[in-house]
């Protein structure tokens, strides 16, 4: 192949769809180990877990585990064992059921990801200070007890791990949008919830772009029960990954808003468990048989 590419060498694939299931996951990227801490100040992790292999290498493997936030922290882009305190039960009914869940303390423990997530609503959010709080103790800016607040019970690991979510993925019939439509089931009730990207450099060690919203705004509200639904069409999200420039949407995370609210272009403040949370993801990138371009200039 040519080393010089143009668009039209790709070739999109209107009409196409996949269908994914999500998996239920408490981690954004591998460090902060997790979005999510226990009473104790552990990290809740259901996601990847960085474990010592028989060759004395470390390797992330799926899983589950209560994780010390004392673990070795790498440079970002490397990998070492996590310090597991336990493993956990992911069974809703199971013997951490009833574990209640926390946001992460401010700055953000064991955490090694150079990003500021709103540049221009809180460039300096590495600053800022604040406790870990339970889930339904978050105080949400301007509350008061007479506005009614719908997250007055604690949150817990057994509810948590009862979501589950469908993803219907797609392209337009030109070629120049892909379409994302969510259903869901069994998430925290009456919640703020936003979906972001992940795109192919998010998390790229030599220069990583910044995360952003599936769509403008990607909210929406669960019902009583959890369910919810979600709709979106982004522009070229598929592109040929050998242009100059590209950067390929290669996962979706479907994140419980813990101070309500929703971010306009930014996925948070401060992102990682500091008030986003990640509930629901795809296990690895995907979309690779989805390919767009991008639309004439008029």
């Amino acid at each position: 192949m040519s080393e010089t590419r143009t668009a039209a060498a790709w070739t999109a694939t209107p009409g196409a769809t996949e269908t994914h299931e999500l998996s239920r996951t408490t981690q954004g990227p591998l460090y902060p180990p997790s979005e999510v801490m226990d009473a104790d100040g552990d990290f809740v992790v259901v996601g990847m877990i960085n474990r010592t292999a028989p060759d004395g290498a470390t390797r992330p493997e799926w899983g589950a585990a209560v994780v010390s936030p004392d673990s070795p922290l790498p440079v970002f882009g490397t990998l070492a064992p996590y310090t597991v305190v336990r493993e956990l039960d992911t069974d809703p009914d199971g013997a951490d059921s009833d574990l209640v869940l926390y946001t992460l303390p401010l700055p953000l423990p064991c955490n090694n990801y150079p990003m500021v997530f709103a540049p221009e609503q809180l460039p300096d959010a590495d600053r800022v200070k604040r406790p870990s709080h339970a889930f339904h103790k978050v105080p949400i800016p301007d509350l008061r007890p007479e506005d009614g607040p719908k997250i007055t019970t604690p949150v817990t690991f057994g509810a948590w791990m009862r979501a589950s979510g469908m993803l219907r993925a797609g392209v337009t019939s030109d070629g120049h949008c892909g379409t994302f439509d969510f259903e869901f089931a069994g998430l925290v009730p009456n919640s703020v919830y936003t979906i972001m990207s992940l795109r192919a450099h998010d998390l790229d060690p030599a220069g990583p772009t910044r995360p952003g919203p599936l769509g403008v705004p990607n909210v929406f509200v669960t019902d009583a029960d959890g369910g919810g639904r979600y709709h979106t069409a982004l522009p070229n999200p598929f592109p040929d990954p050998e242009l100059p420039g590209s950067n390929r949407i290669i996962n979706v995370i479907v994140l419980w808003m813990s101070y309500q609210r929703s971010y306009g272009g930014a996925i948070g403040e401060f992102g990682l468990g500091g008030d986003v949370h990640a509930h629901l993801k795809l296990r690895g990138a995907s979309f690779q048989n989805l390919r767009t371009t991008a639309a004439p200039q008029s």
